[in-house]
């Protein structure tokens, strides 16, 4: 039987219709017995259909500025941790 890990590693791929018959089988099967990949599932296809219909926006450039800034500070802040703290990954 498919592991919830491998269900999810496989899970693009499956809603790609990209998978071979055997996988795609595998991950049916899996989905039947486990409630929460079943949910996972579910919940990714119909955020999939919300966003199909829903038009770009384009984001003004003083908003996307300031997201940028607090992304690359968090990024910093990681990597300022990582080295004070070794033994985490990030």
């Amino acid at each position: 039987m498919l592991t919830c890990k491998e269900f999810l590693q496989e899970l693009n791929d499956y809603l790609d219709e990209s998978v071979d018959p055997e996988l795609r089988r595998r991950i049916e099967t899996h989905i039947t017995q486990c409630p929460n990949c079943f949910v996972i599932l579910d919940t990714t296809k119909k955020t999939i259909q919300v966003y199909k219909g829903v038009q770009p926006q384009i984001l003004p450039a003083d908003v996307q500025a300031r997201l940028v800034k607090a992304m690359e500070r968090k990024i910093a802040e990681k990597k300022l941790t990582a080295k004070q703290q070794p033994g985490l990954s990030t």
